[in-house]
């Protein structure tokens, strides 16, 4: 076979592109500080990679969702604290008013009364308290108000859930017909009645006492009930941030690169390179002109 300077020529250069190359892929890696910089890199890894992105941002999402709920529930759990101090302190005026009894002087009577009406408008307006404009006593409904100042209803019941982990709900808001009851039990009646026995007939306080004691039984039974569910939150929001930290290191190691491996890899590059120019220049320098002179 013929060998001609052409040939020598091209190959030696063809043979440096490739070292150039070669050394341009270790450059983009380490600077990029990614083992794939498009799908040709590693089909198999960019299939992995796609995948656990797709598992993080689920997991996110996840954690997006337990910051909503807690935010609800810590909500729910500060306004049945402070109801449950305020219907303790109306069960204290009952018993002050069953003492007194109908000897008693009116105008204490009276002054009793008054306070539990305020404690009455005061609960109202914690069984109206909101998250982020809805109503959590509300159930479902998107109403500004669940509770009307007379004490009626505006709710529709129902849960307000949230996904907080693979096939896992939880309801973040309360019924407030659970929480305040209902019908000739629901606490603000209950409330109301006592006013008007306080100032009409307190024979009647022996049994709003027993009326009240059930609405309080009942707003303990919701604060337990919401506590264990915030537990739940917190626990589950715990886990979606351990699956994301290991998830990310998945991805890290599928995508990038290891640092001292690369650099020494550069180097390497580097000096192949510099010795195939050294190599190329020594065989393609002699030529026919050279012979002719």
């Amino acid at each position: 076979m013929r060998v001609t300077e052409r040939s020598i020529s091209v190959r030696s250069l063809n043979n440096l592109q490739g070292n150039i190359s070669r050394l341009d892929d270790v450059q983009q890696r380490l600077s990029g500080g990614k083992q794939l910089s498009r799908p040709s890199d590693s089909p198999a890894g960019t299939t992995s990679a796609l995948s656990l992105r797709s598992d993080i941002r689920t997991q996110e999402q996840y954690t997006r969702n337990t910051d909503d709920g807690l935010g609800w529930l810590g909500t729910i759990d500060t306004a049945l604290t402070s109801a449950n101090s305020q219907v303790n302190r109306a069960r204290e005026l009952v018993l002050q008013g069953l003492s007194s009894g109908a000897g008693g002087s009116v105008g204490a009577r009276n002054a009793l009364a008054t306070e539990i009406e305020n404690i009455r408008d005061a609960l109202i307006g914690v069984a109206n308290t909101t998250y982020l404009g809805r109503p959590v006593f509300g159930g479902a409904a998107s109403g500004s108000v669940a509770y009307e100042k007379d004490g009626t209803y505006n709710g529709q019941g129902g849960e307000v859930l949230r996904t907080i982990g693979d096939n896992t709900k939880v309801a973040v808001n309360s019924d407030g017909k659970k929480v305040f009851g209902d019908g000739d039990d629901q606490l603000f009646k209950v409330l109301s009645d006592i006013v008007g026995h306080l100032r009409n007939d307190p024979t009647g306080l022996s049994r709003d006492l027993t009326r009240l004691d059930t609405s309080i039984e009942s707003m303990q039974s919701e604060v337990a009930d919401v506590g264990a569910r915030y537990n739940r939150v917190t626990q589950m929001r715990d886990t979606a941030d351990t699956r994301i930290l290991s998830l990310k290191s998945q991805l890290s190691d599928i995508e990038d690169i290891d640092l001292p491996n690369t650099i020494m890899e550069l180097t390497l590059q580097q000096t192949a390179y510099q010795a195939a120019l050294a190599a190329t220049a020594k065989v393609v320098q002699p030529s026919l002109v050279d012979f002719l002179k």
